[in-house]
């Protein structure tokens, strides 16, 4: 019996098992473009090979098109996810006692849900993400579009070091743990340890890198008001970086961590909930980008030490804070994150975050930040970017990532929490993912 042959690669990224039309006509939709505060008229959008051609009804359709009727539903961008974990979404316990093998095919289920919930891109901000990317990329599995960060970067001690408080120090001989051995972290200490490092996960194929610059709530050791790297350390991450014409995310929540990553040059703030008036001034001047997450914060995970609550605690008062001052400074390079973590019931309910933001941020707001925002803030890979174009956006030239959607989430974001019904359409790259319409319904 001869060997099986591997799954074809493939030129552009697909859904894998999604129909495959070469151009897709949508007529009488109303259009979010990404960017603007209201709806267009009823008009046509045409895709061909991967790309929107018009927003206007303007340009003929091939024949062999797939004509949709949207019959005034709203057709918008894919949704973007610029701060996910697809890897990491079993509990710790089943995380540190399983290994790669395992997390890689719950990774593949959790991506075909990303999916399913509108994503058809996301930044991960830390795991082994890079084969589920090509498998995804190659038609192997369904998912999104993956910016990979690979590996957290974390300081001992850090939020990335989970090695067990049973094993002794490295210095002394110990091992690391077994999130280090899988991929989806790094402990490392030091300058020439940090050079080594940023090297060793770019050349992987990281889009961009992920460093842990201060304290975080999952991680029983550090308070999240200890700031994690020196600045040495943090400018040495961001000059590989840039000699690699990309850039470094920092997860941090103080003022101070967030001052010592903007200085050195860091690009995005992850989370920054403890962030004051004047560090947000000064991610402003330098035109550094703050990714933040409410739904992470909503309510406590299950089985939380009473350290972790505190500091989930802490976190969740600073939410409404950062956000009162983003308006207050007129602060608006706010990208649209989850950070959910060992939990894949909160993933399936992730479109709660549109809601939730409704506390801070029009309807419009929020679907720019989760479209047109993102966009420009994964397009920070400049070269690194592993799909040249532009994305979060429903123009002429953009890659063909859209949503047709049965309701008007810029008056009622809540239409957007029920996925299986009102999600009606999902095309990613061109590909028609989903299109309950064509069952007649």
């Amino acid at each position: 019996m001869s060997d099986p042959k591997p799954a074809p690669e493939k030129t552009s990224p697909t859904g894998g098992g999604a129909s495959a039309p070469r151009a897709v006509l949508f007529s009488g939709a109303r259009v979010f473009d990404g960017r603007s505060d209201e709806l267009t008229a009823p008009t046509s959008v045409l895709i061909v090979d991967g790309k929107i051609v018009s927003v206007d009804g303007t340009e003929d359709a091939p024949s062999e098109a797939v004509t949709i009727d949207a019959d005034g539903r709203t057709l918008t961008p894919g949704f973007i996810d610029a701060h996910a974990h697809v890897m990491l979404q079993p509990e710790v316990p089943v995380m540190a006692n399983t290994d790669l093998a395992y997390h890689a095919l719950y990774g593949a289920s959790m991506a075909k849900l990303y999916l399913s919930r509108g994503y058809t891109t996301i930044r991960d901000t830390g795991g082994s993400t890079f084969s589920l990317k090509k498998a995804i990329d190659t038609g192997m599995t369904e998912g999104p579009r993956i910016y990979p960060s690979g590996p957290i970067i974390s300081q001992t001690a850090g939020h990335g070091d989970f090695t067990p408080m049973s094993e002794p120090a490295r210095l002394l001989g110990g091992h690391r743990d077994n999130m280090q051995r899988d991929g989806h972290l790094l402990v490392v200490d030091g300058v020439a340890d940090m050079l080594q490092a940023v090297r060793y996960v770019l050349g992987r194929g990281a889009s961009q890198i992920k460093l842990a610059v201060g304290g975080g709530c999952a991680s029983d050791r550090d308070p999240l008001d200890i700031t994690e790297f020196t600045a040495e350390e943090i400018e040495a991450a961001v000059k590989v970086a840039g000699d690699w014409n990309t850039y470094v995310a920092t997860h941090v929540y103080n003022p101070t961590g967030i001052r010592r990553a903007v200085e050195a040059g860091v690009r995005t703030i992850e989370h920054g909930n403890l962030v004051d008036a004047k560090t947000l001034e000064l991610m402003k001047d330098r035109g550094t980008w703050l990714c933040p997450q409410v739904i992470v914060y909503v309510q406590d995970p299950p089985g939380l030490a009473e350290v972790t609550k505190a500091k989930f605690a802490q976190a969740r008062e600073g939410v409404d804070e950062m956000f009162k001052l983003t308006k207050q400074t007129g602060f608006d390079r706010i990208g649209f994150g989850s950070d959910i973590i060992s939990a894949p019931d909160t993933l399936a309910r992730i479109n709660e975050e549109f809601v939730h933001r409704t506390k801070w941020f029009s309807p419009a707001e929020i679907l720019r930040q989760a479209t047109g925002n993102n966009g420009r803030l994964v397009a920070l890979a400049g070269p690194r970017d592993p799909y040249p174009g532009t994305l979060g956006v429903i123009e002429p030239g953009a890659l063909a990532d859209v949503l047709l959607i049965d309701g008007d989430p810029l008056e009622d974001p809540s239409v957007l929490t029920d996925p299986e019904r009102n999600l009606v359409v999902i095309v990613k790259d061109g590909q028609v993912a989903k299109n309950l319409l064509a069952d007649g319904r």
